[in-house]
């Protein structure tokens, strides 16, 4: 036994003994290394009083026990308590002493047995660690009741653990659980720096980030290593942050230093959630603490009680060993008192204190539940023993005793302790899963206030894991104190949570807790809050007017319950009443002249096809049904042919009947047979055509979804458009031809004649349905239907009320006129007017869009084997290299009773040999070098470690300490400095880290040539490393920079299970993570795995859907792994190699069926040393060596024997020539590492140049100390004879610089390790990765970079949304809504254009909506600026007729003056249509309502003014009347002008109060902006509006009375007929104007003013001109006097 030995703290003989080991002291002190005396032992101070009842609940439990009659009986139990202080040190030594005893030697064959048959403790994870390092090798039993970490759970590492306490894997689960419970998605985070909490920590953020939990920040505190000062900068970043609840992953040590921090910065106000190490911490609960942790929250173990504790634990006393240090401390520091008392103000102890007086963390018994913990690992170990001794049945009393043998090995207690299954007194249950672990049960604890004002813990909850997810985590009744004992539950989230309607967008650069509410477009939902996306509703739904919910469309139809149906129903009721009044009036009277005049059979049919006209309209109400939709059409059809019909027949049978009156005439009479069959011939050719439309394509019940996104119109589609169109084609043929007959036969006698009438309906029937087709084309949804009946009504109201009301005003208010005399009266006079059947017109108008080890005080003596180097040389100073001359070892099989044998290394390296060779070149160098430490020589020695980390360790300390056997004798100090300055190696990481340890207290520089682990740049751990290869932190990131450069977000990961592989992949994963590539798998692989688990691996691969595979593996592994994927054939990935691998031409030449063709990856850059292959290939002196592994190394290159053992092998003559061999001996391809090897003793070269003060000569006097060759070996800075610059920086690293390598397959069927890029680490983030304009190789030699995505990039104009339960690479693409773009790929969200904007169609950008008005450009502008023009024109024409003739007799009757005016007004009126056309300016929008107000006005009244004039004139020639001097040319003119001026001032009213303003209209479509003229005053409008209607009524009313003046003069039957078109025009109007949307309402309104306008000229100048221009000779005074005597008014 090496150093002095360690005595127990409290200890028993028993036949069974079990260790404990307590951290009952919680701070120690460190004694000063020199390393010159063996070095002082270590202290603990201050007793932790909890720690101390956890060490007496373990005696109490094993007297119990020993009581126990049931459990094993005649069988006592030991004990063995020591102290672990808390630290890995002395927990370490407390392991090594538990099991070898204080026995100083134990015989010549090392045959002890273990002095203890299991431990409990420790209560530390990273002390639990240590212990299990030393005593799991030795199957030691150890069962800890407080470790928690995760980590503990690897059976492989860690096989002879056991515990009585859940793991932090389920705690941490359940901690993120609790958080996300109360919706606290944004926490802070602070953790012990150790294994308890790195681990529970990781965990916990992996689980709450899966519940959308997120960490603002992650503070790591040790009370062993971290100043004051970091501790304050942790509060201060508590402090300082926005979170309001933090996770205290803390061990009760670190927690104490927190909080005395947290009370000077007067941390409060936050929500504390504890980790089960602190949370039910006694000594923390007192009122110092309340005002920071009053209402904190954690997870502890249940509570229980254990009889008899209390009492026992009270019996404590000094009086029980007095000789007992522990005892006596733990009495003085609970009374404040001293046995030894040297100051007079301390009080002495006696021993007779009461306990019972105490309350401390020692007395508190109201919290068994850490101690239960302890209590249950003890009657475990019992219950083990009890069944392994075949003691019987555990719990019934036995009167046999356990069959006791001595010899049972220690791994039988672990096969019993697993399958231990028992029941404590208590109830409680105890058993181990498969890991070691109990079941993992907690109770929810809250922190709250007693009546007493004491800090309670309150059980509030549980979790248990063995249950159901959903069902784990239960809250009970209890009400829950928060942070400073509010009543309401704090809230901590970054963002709060968005409503239902809106969707999270993350906020760019923050975590996805940090977000933005967007609210959801039309026709999407959230009903949930804090939504990630907005669903699309279905397509007969829209979003509620809050976005919560999808409602079912509006659905519209013209319905009888709303006031437009029942408005139009009723004027259809009204007008079939009225036609039944009328046909009952006409049957009532039907032997009177005028009926049987008036072709009384076709009166009767007319009659019945109005009333089906007026009732046909009712089918176009309601909600459209297959039937109702052909019914309406064709019924509206064929009633309406029939009307039109019967028209015609009557116009055609009165035109025959005075035509054969005529003297001389053949033309027969249109007898009742011929009327009846034109009426058929005409109505069937109607019915025809829509027996052909319901045949091939009748009309049917469609939902319109297109025109209104927000509601469905129901409406009848045509079905076959066309038909319609022949089928009202049809109707206008008829009524066309109606009115042209009709037109020709006004001059017949006005007693019998009703062409007139005809002529009258026909011309309100064109002009309605000329007005409808625009109004039906641009109104929208129901507005269309309404637009329809309207002119359904109109036209059957206009036949209605012209053809048939004047015959019964005569029948009932007028019979006298009812006679054949008088309906025959002036029959004669029909000779005189010539018959004129010579020409006709028609007008037709259109418009439709992320140890050391003690040394004996005796003597320095060393123990073991020597160990001799496999080469070396003497030198002035030396230098030490360990490399792996071989890969492999073989497992020896230890029985503990007999010295181990030395390891046998197997399998030749040839890489080592190399890696010999480069150090042996640069020390030859650097001896016959003059510049560098000219005068003295390096000399070396070299081992073989066989990657072994335990061999590594070895040859390390053989190379300190040297192999001599006694140093120095006893009475002299050991003092002796180190046999080398610096050590060369090791390859891997692994066993550098472990050299690193062990040599690392005493200064030793390691330089390693190619350990690559992130962690070695940990100088707290390894302080004297240092290594010539870039750290993998840089290469990790490199790697993931790379794979995110080529697009692939979706890959596999391949790891070495060792230092190298594992960290290295964390770092990958983590920045991965970061740039968005998700890992589908990552597995580990490692040489010594059984083949089932390469098997595994295969599986994963050949599973996945990735394409891509990073490896981060050994060359060792990574050439085992490929063989097997060679087996299976496994081609088509691409590969992304991490430096261990990919520029080794091993792998390469092993690369069957061509796995790695086109890999990728990073390789330390290109190198050349001049002389160093030359010099490599030179292996004579290598044979020249006495060492038999350079026997084997001469064989294995040459492939012969120096001794032949078989007749076919070549005998080796150790002259070979290495001239013509390939192997890895004879390949540079790792020139990189060779240079790494000589830079590396470069680099001790100068800084020993420097120390020696070496100029010419150097100072061989100089007493070299390893620390200060490591100083100015960290401190060095210059360059290689290549130009190399060679530095460290602070964490004895170099700079980061790879090169990017491309395996290209050659001809030949060798690979090209083509350099394609480069990465520098120095460089800013954006210009790390530089790759060049190569042509790079991919996979199966392809030229196209292989895709490896979980999903397709979502184009631009979509958005990610994630899929649920897979990572953030897996995601749909969802369009963007109207209105919303994303113009970047992979967009997370969709941005809402402005209102001026909106998306294009491939929803990318927004562009400016198009700005919709009537432009002259288009062709509805165009063709109805041209015929404005063609009016204005036309118009102008007239004038100059009129002024050309203005002397002639009918302009001067028809009032010249008035004309003249009325036709100035008529091209106002055409004019001022064009200021309707164009943009919409303000100057425009005041002139155009204004100018048509005013204007037609103007004409009205100028029309309004001839009117009377007529109706005066005649008047005047009544015998006595002197009416005209009333109306006269100045009255005339003033009339005009009144009225104008009263619209004027109207204008003016409206212009200055509310002027019309240029108005952009957003709502009316989503998609463009429509430019038009907002009323400013719709009063106003409407009030000029009315104004030129009420006038245009009494110009009409007017003009009528005087339709019975002579022909040849009055002009009155003109002004009626064109007063009757601008009724119809401007009544039609309305309804279309308000329907139509956008440019059509203004297309609608010059509609009407043109059609008005045409209306007037027509009408009333277009006759006259007639006569001027083609019959001169009815243009005189006698002709315009010579009818008769005018009829009275």
């Amino acid at each position: 036994m090496l150093g002095s030995p360690e005595f127990p703290l409290l200890s028993r003989k028993g036949d069974i003994t079990i260790g404990g080991a307590f951290s009952i002291h919680s701070q120690i002190s460190k004694p000063s290394l020199f390393f010159t005396e063996t070095p002082e032992p270590l202290t603990c101070s201050r007793i932790q009083f909890r720690e101390f009842r956890f060490a007496q609940t373990m005696i109490f439990a094993i007297e119990e026990i020993n009581n126990s009659s049931s459990l094993l009986p005649n069988i006592t139990i030991g004990y063995k308590l020591f102290d672990t202080c808390g630290s890995t040190l002395p927990s370490t030594r407390a392991a090594m002493s538990l099991m070898n005893g204080q026995e100083r030697s134990t015989g010549k064959n090392c045959s002890s047995r273990s002095s203890v048959h299991a431990v409990i403790g420790a209560s530390a994870s990273s002390s639990t660690i240590v212990m299990l390092q030393v005593l799991g090798i030795f199957q030691v039993p150890v069962i800890s009741h407080f470790a928690t970490c995760a980590c503990l759970s690897n059976r492989k590492e860690y096989p002879s653990f056991f515990r009585t306490i859940p793991s932090d894997h389920y705690q941490s689960r359940a901690l993120a659980k609790l958080v996300k419970h109360f919706g606290w998605t944004w926490v802070g985070a602070v953790r012990s720096d150790n294994d308890y909490g790195n681990n529970g920590m990781a965990t916990f953020i992996k689980a709450a980030s899966q519940e959308g939990v997120c960490i603002e920040y992650s503070e790591a505190i040790s009370r062993a290593v971290d100043s004051s000062e970091q501790i304050a900068r942790v509060v201060k970043v508590i402090q300082s942050s926005s979170a309001r609840v933090l996770i205290a992953f803390l061990s009760h040590g670190e927690m104490d230093i927190l909080l005395e921090e947290a009370l000077k910065q007067n941390l409060t106000g936050l929500q504390w959630v504890g980790s089960e190490s602190w949370i039910t911490a006694g000594h923390l609960a007192n009122k110092r603490n309340s005002g920071i942790l009053m209402g904190t929250l954690g997870f502890t173990i249940r509570k229980t009680k254990i009889n008899g504790l209390q009492e026992f634990l009270l019996k404590v006393n000094p009086s029980q060993n007095p000789q007992n240090n522990l005892l006596r401390e733990f009495w003085e520091a609970t009374f404040g008192c001293s046995f030894q008392s040297s100051q007079p103000q301390q009080t002495q102890c006696s021993g007779y204190e009461r306990l019972q007086d105490i309350k401390n963390p020692f007395t508190d018994v109201s919290e068994l539940r850490i101690s239960n913990n302890v209590y249950k690992a003890v009657y475990a170990v019992a219950h083990a023993m009890h069944n392994m001794l075949k003691c019987g049945k555990s719990g019934e009393a036995m009167n046999q005793s356990c069959l006791w043998k001595d010899d049972f090995e220690l791994k039988q207690v672990v096969k019993y302790l697993q399958d231990v299954n028992f029941t404590l007194q208590s109830g409680e249950k105890q058993y181990f899963d498969g890991n070691g672990d109990p079941a993992a049960t907690y109770e929810l604890v809250n922190w709250q206030r007693n009546q007493a004002g004491d800090t309670v813990f309150v059980a509030v909850g549980s979790y248990d894991a063995s249950l159901l997810n959903g069902k784990q985590f239960t809250i009970n009744g209890i009400n829950i104190t928060w942070a400073k004992g509010s009543h309401k539950r704090p809230k901590s989230v970054c963002s709060e949570s968005c409503p239902p309607g809106f969707r999270q967008a993350v906020i760019k650069g923050k975590p996805i807790c940090c977000f933005s509410c967007i609210a959801c477009a039309a026709g999407e939902i959230s009903n949930s809050s804090s939504s990630a996306e907005c669903s699309l509703c279905p397509l007969e739904y829209w979003s509620n007017e809050d976005h919560s919910q999808c409602v079912p469309k509006i659905i519209e139809f013209l319905s009888y319950g709303e006031t437009m149906g029942a408005l139009l129903a009723a004027g259809s009721f009204f007008g079939a009443s009225l036609t039944l009044v009328v046909s009952c009036v006409f049957f009532h009277f039907r032997h009177t002249p005028l009926v049987k005049a008036s072709n009384a059979e076709l009166s009767f049919l007319l009659l019945l096809s109005l009333t089906l006209c007026f009732l046909c309209s009712l089918t176009f109400i309601g909600q459209p049904t297959g039937w109702t939709c052909m019914l309406r059409h064709t019924a509206f059809g064929i009633t309406f042919a029939l009307c039109m019909s019967c028209v015609l027949a009557k116009t055609i049978a009165v035109v025959n009947a005075f035509k054969a009156k005529r003297p001389s005439s053949t033309v027969p009479q249109c007898s009742a047979a011929i009327q009846r069959t034109s009426v058929l011939s005409c109505t069937l050719l109607q019915v025809l055509v829509c027996v052909l439309w319901l045949t091939l394509a009748p009309p049917y019940p469609h939902k319109n979804t297109a025109h209104a996104v927000d509601r469905i119109i129901l409406e009848c589609d045509l079905g076959s458009p066309i038909v319609f169109w022949v089928v009202l084609g049809y109707i206008g043929l008829l009524a066309g031809l109606c009115f042209v007959l009709a037109f020709l036969a006004r001059k017949l006698p006005d007693n019998f004649n009703e062409a007139k009438f005809i002529t009258f309906s026909i011309v309100i029937f064109c002009a309605v349905w000329i007005t409808f087709i625009p109004a039906y084309v641009s109104s929208p949804g129901k507005f269309t239907v309404a637009v329809e009946i309207f002119a359904i009504l109109a036209s059957s109201y206009g036949m209605l009320f012209c053809i048939f009301l004047p015959k019964c005003y005569i029948i009932l208010l007028k019979p006298e006129n009812n006679t054949r005399k008088h309906l025959m009266k002036d029959l004669d006079s029909m000779t005189s007017t010539k018959r004129r059947f010579e020409k006709g017109w028609a007008l037709l108008l259109l418009s439709w869009v992320v140890y050391i080890s003690q040394a004996e005080k005796s003597v320095c003596s060393r123990r073991g084997d020597l160990e001799f180097p496999q080469l070396s040389m003497d030198g002035d100073i030396m230098l030490g290299g360990i490399f792996s001359f071989h890969s492999r070892w073989k497992e020896g099989q230890h029985t503990y009773s007999h010295k181990p044998l030395p390891l046998q290394c197997i399998s030749l390296n040839f890489r080592g040999f190399q890696y010999t060779q480069a150090m042996r070149f640069a020390i030859e160098e650097i001896n016959n070098s003059t510049d560098l430490l000219p005068g003295l020589t390096l000399g070396f020695k070299i081992y073989d470690s066989c990657g072994s980390i335990a061999r590594a360790v070895k040859v390390a300390l053989a190379l300190v300490n040297g192999n001599e056997l006694v140093s120095a004798p006893s009475e002299e100090p050991c003092e002796r400095p180190a046999q080398v300055q610096a050590i060369m190696g090791e390859t891997f990481s692994s066993p550098c880290m472990a050299i690193a340890t062990v040599i690392g207290s005493f200064h030793i520089p390691l330089i390693s040539h190619a350990a690559t682990c992130a962690c070695l740049s940990d100088k707290t751990k390894y302080p004297s490393f240092l290594r010539t290869i870039p750290s993998d932190y840089y290469q990790s990131r490199a790697l993931a920079q790379l794979v995110k450069h080529f697009g692939w977000t979706w890959v596999g990961a391949i790891r070495t299970n060792d230092d190298y592989g594992n960290n290295g992949m964390a770092t990958f994963t983590a920045t991965a993570q970061q740039l968005g590539v998700c890992l589908e798998y990552s597995v580990s692989i490692f040489r010594t795995d059984p083949p089932d688990k390469i098997q595994k691996i295969i599986d994963i691969i050949k599973a996945s859907t990735s394409k891509v595979i990073v490896a981060f593996l050994s060359a060792t592994d990574m050439h085992i792994l490929t063989r097997k994927l060679s087996e299976h054939n496994l081609t088509g990935y691409q590969w992304v190699g991490s430096e261990g691998w990919i520029f080794d031409s091993q792998i390469a030449a092993t690369g069957l069926h061509h796995i790695l063709d086109g890999a990728i990856g990073l390789s330390i850059p290109k190198a050349y040393v001049s002389g160093m292959r030359e010099f490599m290939l030179d292996v004579k002196p290598l044979n020249s060596s006495s060492n038999q592994m350079f026997t084997e190394f001469w064989e294995t290159l040459f492939n012969c024997r120096f001794k032949k053992t078989e007749v076919m092998q070549r005998e080796c003559t150790g002259q070979e020539s290495l001239t013509g061999v390939q192997n890895s001996f004879t390949d540079m391809s790792l020139m990189p590492i060779f240079n790494n090897v000589y830079k590396g003793v470069y680099a001790v070269a100068h800084a020993l140049h420097r120390i020696l003060n070496c100029n010419k000569t150097c100072n061989n006097k100089a007493q070299l100390d390893p620390f200060m060759i490591l100083q100015h070996t960290q401190e060095i800075q210059f360059k290689t004879k290549e130009g190399d610059e060679v530095y460290f920086n602070e964490n004895g690293d170099p700079p980061a610089k790879y090169e990017v390598i491309n395996w290209q397959p050659k001809e030949n069927g060798f690979v090209d390790f083509v350099t394609v890029g480069l990465y520098d680490a120095s460089l800013p983030a954006e210009k790390q990765l530089i790759l060049q304009n190569k042509s790079l190789i991919w996979a199966q030699n392809s030229q196209k970079v292989p895709l490896s995505v979980c999903s397709e990039k979502c184009p631009p104009g979509t958005r990610k949304v994630l899929q649920k339960g897979k990572p953030v690479c897996c995601y749909d693409c969802l369009r963007c809504a109207d209105g919303e773009i994303s113009n970047t790929a992979d967009s997370i969200t969709c941005e809402q254009c402005q209102s001026d904007y909106w998306s294009n169609e491939r929803r990318d950008a927004c562009v400016k909506k198009e700005a919709e008005y009537l432009s002259y450009k288009e062709i509805l502008g165009a063709l109805l600026t041209s015929a404005s023009l063609s009016g204005t024109l036309m118009t102008v024409v007239v004038a100059f007729i009129f002024f050309r003739h203005r002397h002639t007799p009918i302009v001067r009757a028809n009032n010249s003056e008035l004309s003249f005016l009325l036709l100035f007004s008529l091209t106002l009126c055409f004019l001022c249509s064009l200021t309707f056309i164009g943009r919409p300016s303000e100057w425009s929008c005041m002139l155009r309502h204004t100018a048509f107000g005013i204007t037609f006005v103007l004409c009205i009244s100028c029309v309004l003014g001839k009117t009377i004039v007529v109706l005066m004139a005649f008047r005047a020639t009544l015998p006595g009347s002197n009416v005209m001097k009333w109306f006269g040319p100045t009255q005339q003119k003033l009339s005009v002008l009144g009225f104008t001026l009263i619209q004027i001032l109207i204008c003016i009213l409206w212009l200055t109060i509310s002027p019309p303003f240029p108005f952009k209209n957003f709502k009316e479509f989503k998609n463009k902006i429509i430019l038009e003229c907002a009323f400013g005053s719709a009063v106003g409008f409407w009030a000029v509006l009315g104004y030129i209607g009420l006038l245009a009524m009494l110009c009409f009313v007017l003009a009528f009375l005087a339709r019975k003046l002579p022909d040849n003069f009055n002009e009155a039957k003109f002004i009626t007929f064109s007063m009757l078109i601008f009724c119809a025009v401007w009544i039609t109007f309305i309804p279309a104007y308000v329907s139509s949307p956008g440019k059509f309402s203004v297309a609608v309104e010059i509609f009407a003013i043109l059609a008005s306008s045409f209306g007037l000229l027509i009408c009333i100048f277009i006759p006259k001109c007639y006569i001027i221009l083609l019959k001169p000779e009815r243009n005189t005074k006698k002709n315009i006097m010579g009818k008769g005597a005018p009829k009275s008014f």
